[in-house]
């Protein structure tokens, strides 16, 4: 296909011009076409090949192209068939304007030979372009005094195309006010006119829209439209109304300055300057022109003076309201203003007579302060109540016309409320009433009324023996509720006596701050509790006090080392000296050694061992850890030297451990030279030697004399419960099983058979059970046995706890060889009706209890109410193995009548 190119006039070469102008001639005639605007791409135009007689297969050959002037892409030439078509959108209105005749000129020219055609293709206008006006909206000023008939122009529309097709016709929406002059012919523009039809009334119809429509006379037809705004113009025509012909307002006297009385409102129906309103003040009734002011602009009323109900009850004010228009209209109003009167004085309150401060134990209705009040207001307005502050323990009581008293209402307590802040109030009646307060500060006196009170009825206080004279041990604190020198409190020791010395001889305590010093070192084997009171007493007047109760424990201290008890012959510096024969065998006990502390507990607790003599030979003796008995560890042989000397060393459990050393002196003699040997022997030793055995043998009558005692006694107990078996069936339904645990000799427990006997005397019903128990070993157990018993119990992997009481002195555990213990309580009942009491039963923890010995269970705090007598064998020579006897005998209080129970 080929394309067209605009081109000017001078767009060609000369030489293609000299060409055309000489091919010129050779070219005839002129083809015209028509076409309609707005025609589809590939409309046809015409035949152009054809009609210009040419042949449609020289149309390349020859060069064949179509020129415009114009744009010459509108319209193109199909090579192959020669047909003229349109090429792209022809707008008639964009090509020609509003021209009557359009039409596109082209020029065909064709090479070999140079031939040119002319070629007028007519556009035909169609209708395709609505009527437009100019505005979308068109605005009428309007005066509402318009007379009818006034004719108003409007601006006309216009149509892009022509003839028929921009012809229009105008039409005007309907409304009651205005009619449509169609436009005048005989002038190019065609202007249609608005035509006033009756007279506007602006207050009624501020403004009007219209619809103005132009219509053209295409088929089909094309309209246009524009909206016609009208406003109406004022005119001052209308004057100020205000809401009320009279106002009526009431005000307070005390009303201050620049208070809002009223706001007034006129309206002008006119607007604009017209409709601006202007309040002015014509007129105050009675004169008082000072008193009020009015804004000119809002119409607010204001209170400008004093208003004073008594000089004038009411107001009259005459109001105007003035338009700016021309002439100015103006609108009248009366405001009446009605001064009430107010509660404008307060109360007075005075207080007079004032009795403080008062003390905590005054009586209910004692009068405290008098209180008279005044009001300068009248009527109700000066009728005046008083009130007090609630929930304090005070009232007022009215006793004349305006006079008042405060007088207490309940008791006091100072403990609790020491001051009272009251609050008088004094209210008016008026409407709002007005008060006045005035405030009392009443203060409590103090009464001493309150005990100083410990934090604790009793402490309990633990002091290690052996204390600096004067250490302090402990401070008591007593606080007192009351105030100033019935708060100050002073404590004291209550005096006793301990012993036979006095109470302040142990201990002081100081008056203020009521420290406890130990004025002296403590002895715990001498004072183990020391019981006391202390006193705190105030200085209030009558003076009031308490006490309080101190238990002070002295705690034990290792300070006494292990004392030897003298034992057999005793030799030369403290020796002791024992006889062996030479064919005993593995185990034979041949001495004991014997020793006590003075101290409790651990620093009580004894062991012994054997040190090593000089050489390291090992020695054919040994001692028991805990038992202090020197035995054999082998058969003694001959190659053993006849006289031994072994140092035994004493040391108890204490921190640092004390110790003791004993000396033993073993002679190894022949069966047959003992008693020479001994005498021997008795001959080289000097006389504290003979004076031993002498001392043993008085050792031996003495166990004998108190175990013929104690069988005595155990026959005539025996007899006394048989006699009372009887009744005792009757009480309890029979005896017991008969079973009880006795002590064994390393301190454990183990069962054996109980006899129970009761003892009585007169005709007083049997109060106590004695409890025999026999041995817990049994009688046919040889030594060896008992040895390695023995030795498994002393094993030093596994030692023997210490007695765990050492509340005992040192005299009663120097005769039981070690410490007591605690063992259980019995129950003593003090007879019909009486009080329950429990008493603790001691008993011995010795390995081997000296014959005859009796325990009493004394202590700190323990009441001595139980004992247990323990019998058996002292340390007899012994000739042979043969078993230890041991009797144990308890007295257990029990309750009257009661059968005695065994022992778990």
């Amino acid at each position: 296909m080929l394309s067209f190119q605009r081109r000017g006039s001078c767009a060609l070469p000369p030489l293609h011009w000299l060409l055309l102008l000489a091919a010129w001639e050779a070219g005839s005639g002129q083809l015209h076409y028509s076409v309609s605007e707005e025609a589809k791409h590939g409309t046809f135009v015409g035949r152009i090949a054809q009609d210009l007689g040419l042949e449609l297969t020289e149309l390349v050959p020859r060069l064949f192209r179509v020129v415009s002037k114009d744009r010459g892409d509108l319209l193109e030439v199909n090579l192959q068939n020669g047909i003229l078509f349109v090429n792209s959108r022809i707008d008639r209105e964009e090509l020609c304007g509003r021209s009557v005749e359009c039409s596109i000129h082209l020029e065909v020219i064709v090479d070999r030979p140079l031939q040119v055609f002319h070629v007028e293709v007519e556009v035909r206008d169609i209708n395709d372009n609505p009527p437009v006006f100019p505005l979308k909206e068109q605005r009428l000023l309007i005066y509402e005094s318009k007379q009818p008939d006034s004719r108003f122009p409007l601006e006309g529309a216009s149509d892009a195309d022509i003839g028929e097709n921009a012809v229009l016709v105008y039409r005007l929406s309907q409304n009651e006010y205005f009619s449509l002059e169609p436009p005048i012919n005989s002038k190019q523009t065609k202007r249609p006119s608005l035509i006033l039809k009756k007279v506007l009334d602006r207050e009624k119809t501020p403004e009007l829209n219209l619809l103005l429509t132009a219509t053209d006379g295409g088929k089909p037809e094309l309209t246009g439209t524009v909206q016609l705004w009208v406003r109406v113009l004022d005119v001052n025509d209308n004057d100020p109304v205000f809401d009320h012909l009279e106002y009526k307002v009431r005000i307070m006297e005390n009303a201050a300055k620049e208070t809002l009385v009223i706001t007034l409102n006129a309206t002008d129906l006119d607007e604009g300057a017209n409709g601006q309103l202007v309040y002015s003040l014509m007129s105050i009734k009675p004169t008082g022109r000072h008193l009020f002011t009015l804004d000119e602009n809002n119409g607010e009323l204001r209170v400008n003076g004093t208003l004073d109900y008594e000089e004038n009850k009411l107001y009259e004010i005459e109001v105007l309201a003035t338009d700016k228009g021309t002439p100015p209209m103006v609108g009248h109003c009366v405001v009446l203003v009605e001064i009430l009167d107010t509660n404008d004085n307060s109360p007075e309150v005075t207080l007079t007579s004032l009795s403080l401060p008062v003390r905590e134990d005054a009586q209910p209705n004692t009068v405290i302060a008098l209180i008279s009040v005044s009001d300068l207001d009248s009527g109700i307005n000066g009728q005046v109540t008083c009130s007090l502050t609630p929930n304090v323990p005070f009232k007022i009581v009215s006793t004349f016309k305006n006079y008042y008293s405060l007088v207490l209402d309940s008791s006091l307590d100072r403990e609790r409320v020491s001051t009272y802040d009251l609050v008088v109030i004094a209210r008016d009646g008026g409407s709002p009433s007005l008060s006045a307060t005035v405030s009392v500060s009443v203060e409590v006196a103090d009464v001493n009324d309150n005990a100083p009170v410990f934090a604790q009825p009793e402490y309990t206080v633990f002091v290690k023996e052996n204390n600096p004279p004067g250490a302090h041990i402990f401070t008591v604190s007593a606080m007192d509720a009351d105030a100033q020198e019935n708060a100050l409190v002073s404590y004291s020791l209550v005096e006793r006596r301990v012993g036979e010395r006095l109470l302040s001889s142990y201990v002081s305590v100081h008056a203020e701050s009521g420290k406890v010093f130990a004025l002296q070192p403590l002895d715990h084997e001498e004072l183990e509790l020391l019981q006391f009171q202390v006193s705190a007493r105030d200085a209030g007047v009558p003076a009031l006090g308490s006490n309080v109760t101190l238990q002070v424990f002295v705690l034990d201290e290792n300070d006494n080392a292990p004392t030897l008890l003298p034992h057999g012959a005793v030799g030369a510096g403290g020796a002791v000296s024992e006889l062996v024969s030479r064919s005993v065998g593995s185990g034979h006990v041949v001495t004991k050694v014997r020793a006590v502390d003075a101290d409790s507990g651990y620093n009580a607790w004894l062991s012994y061992e054997v040190q090593l003599g000089t050489g390291g030979v090992r020695s054919p003796f040994r001692v028991g850890l805990y038992t202090g008995e020197i035995s054999t560890t082998r058969a003694l042989d001959e190659v053993d030297t006849p006289r031994q000397t072994l140092l035994v060393l004493v040391k108890d459990h204490g921190e640092p451990a004390l110790t003791a050393t004993a000396t033993v002196l073993v002679s190894i003699v022949e069966n047959g030279q003992a008693p020479k040997s001994f005498s021997q022997a008795s001959g080289r030793a000097s006389v504290p030697e003979a004076s031993l055995v002498d001392v043993n043998v008085y050792l031996i009558i003495a166990i004998c004399a108190v175990s013929s005692l104690l069988v005595l006694t155990l026959l005539l107990y025996t007899a006394l419960r048989c006699s009372a078996l009887p009744m005792v069936n009757e009480a309890t339904g029979g005896p017991g099983k008969p079973m009880l645990v006795c002590s064994s000799e390393v301190g454990s427990w183990s069962y054996s058979q109980q006899r129970r006997q009761r003892v009585c005397s007169g005709e007083v019903l049997p109060k106590t059970d004695l409890m025999a128990f026999s041995p817990s070993l049994p009688p046919n157990l040889d030594r060896d046995e008992r040895e390695r018993q023995e030795s498994e119990s002393n094993h030093p992997g596994q030692p023997r706890q210490p007695n765990p009481d050492w509340r005992y002195s040192a005299s009663l555990r120097a005769g039981m060889h070690s410490s007591v213990h605690l063992e259980e309580a019995g129950i003593l009942r003090a007879g019909p009706g009486g009080p329950d009491q429990q008493w603790p039963t001691v008993s011995s923890a010795t390995p081997e209890p000296e014959a005859g010995e009796v325990s009493p269970p004394v202590g700190a705090g323990v009441n001595s109410n139980s004992w247990t007598f323990k019998y058996g064998p002292g340390n007899p020579k012994q000739s042979g193995p043969e078993p230890k006897k041991q009797t144990q005998v308890s007295f257990l209080p029990r309750r009257k009548g009661e059968a005695s129970q065994p022992r778990q």
